[in-house]
């Protein structure tokens, strides 16, 4: 009775390999905790050659392996460091070689505003260490753009005040805007994404990325190293605009200017009317003063000269020389001139005359005639060579046909729809139909 027990214990016993045991135990924690975020303190950080990054997250009573693959820490807001208390977003998984149970970590996020601070200094250190906020690399705004480009959320007062202050101060600027969200997730992409259009289209003259204010949370997207490096490769000068005046970001520091607020970003970008006219005032009164210090001087020298008329009439005549010359330069450089914008107008006019809807339609319609007449010529010829090669074939079926044979006088005779091959086919007495070369009768076989 005990072997019986025995035998039956045996029989109901699995046995798993090592490898089909962790299996098992990695499909039901893929499948139970594919999604799920930590909270903990990072330990024992290690950067090898791969560039992944290897740690520990850990509390006062536990602790998980975690690790960070290359292509996804290169979009992480900080590089993890000992010491840092973050929040870890992942799924977990079972390392087979070792057996161990490791979060694969997705997104990593530091705790309280201290560790946004610290990721905010960490990327500053990194990015100044590159020379992106060197003042060598910065370009000068155009004193008077015509076409501004504006990153910022469409919704908000931001947009309204700069437009309000560009169309006051002087109005008939271009003003393009790229609508991106400033702040929460996916910001920081729409920002960047908003420069690199700008820097592609070749459009703007300057471009100005502003939201209003904010706490450190929510000035964060202006923070990410996407849009700093989105500002470093732009061709076009950009003006950060972020926030107050008490408020810093990366890309105050990158940015070729930072207004303390949006409001003064527009101030910046253009000047008024009134300050132009002043600037014009100047510069006529020292144009005045010159003029003046020149006639000053000439008549000095006009003044010692006098005694000599020979002097005078060689002074005045080489004068007049000179402005013989002068004159036929001028009208060469207006000749040159106007003959360049002629050939440049007739390039355009003939442009413009290559995209005439008409000439184009009746180039369509010649295509199209000659098009449709080598397709009716090729369907002419396809038939007459297929007419010619039906033919021979018809008169070959012809010959080939059972009804030739019966104009010789034959006949087919069929028994219930059978054809009759034997007399054993046909037994006497039995109703057949036969088919002659005109038609068919019944007959019966005696």
């Amino acid at each position: 009775m005990e072997q019986i027990a025995l035998d039956w214990g045996r029989a109901e016993r699995r046995c798993y390999t090592v490898a089909e045991l962790t299996g098992e135990m990695r499909d039901v924690l893929s499948t139970e905790f594919s999604d799920v975020w930590v909270s903990g303190e990072i330990s024992g950080m290690k950067l090898p050659a791969s560039g992944h990054y290897y740690f520990t997250l850990k509390d006062e009573s536990a602790q998980i392996r975690c690790v960070c693959y290359k292509t996804t820490a290169r979009y992480l807001k900080f590089k993890p460091q000992d010491g840092i208390a973050v929040l870890a977003r992942g799924r977990v998984d079972l390392y087979d070689a070792r057996g161990d149970v490791q979060l694969i970590v997705e997104t990593l996020e530091p705790q309280g505003h201290g560790a946004l601070q610290f990721a905010f200094e960490q990327l500053k250190r990194k990015l100044a260490g590159e020379g992106l906020f060197d003042t060598a690399r910065k370009r000068a705004l155009p004193a008077l753009p015509e076409r501004i480009g504006i990153v910022s959320s469409p919704s908000g007062a931001v947009i309204r005040d700069i437009i309000q202050i560009l169309e006051r101060r002087c109005p008939g600027r271009h003003i393009r805007l790229y609508p991106a969200q400033v702040q929460g997730e996916g910001a920081a992409g729409q920002i960047a994404a908003g420069i690199e259009y700008f820097a592609e289209s070749d459009w703007a003259e300057v471009v100005i990325i502003a939201r209003g204010g904010g706490s450190l949370e929510d000035l964060w997207a202006f923070n990410e190293e996407r849009v700093a490096r989105a500002i470093a490769a732009s061709p076009v000068p950009v003006i950060s605009a972020v926030g107050h005046e008490t408020d810093f970001t990366i890309a105050d520091f990158v940015a070729d200017l930072r207004a303390p607020t949006p409001s003064a970003a527009a101030e910046m970008v253009i000047a008024t009317r009134q300050s132009l006219a002043d600037r014009l005032d100047a510069g006529e009164q020292k144009l005045r003063q010159s003029a003046r210090l020149t006639l000053a001087l000439l008549a000095r020298k006009l003044h010692g000269v006098i005694v000599d008329p020979a002097r005078l009439h060689r002074s005045v005549g080489r004068r007049m020389q000179r402005i013989d010359e002068l004159e036929y330069g001028l009208r060469d450089s207006v000749r040159a001139a106007l003959e360049g914008r002629k050939r440049k107008l007739d390039a355009a006019t003939a442009r413009l005359a290559k995209c005439d809807v008409r000439l184009q339609f009746a180039e369509a319609r010649r295509r199209l005639g000659t098009y449709d007449a080598a397709v009716m010529q090729s369907i002419r010829l396809r038939m007459s060579q297929a007419q010619r090669a039906l033919g021979p074939l018809g008169a070959h079926l012809e010959q080939l046909s059972p009804l030739k044979i019966l104009d010789r006088g034959y006949a087919i005779v069929e028994r219930e729809g059978k054809i009759v091959k034997s007399p054993e086919d046909a037994p006497k007495g039995s109703a057949v139909q036969v088919r002659v070369a005109q038609g068919k009768f019944q007959a019966k076989v005696i």
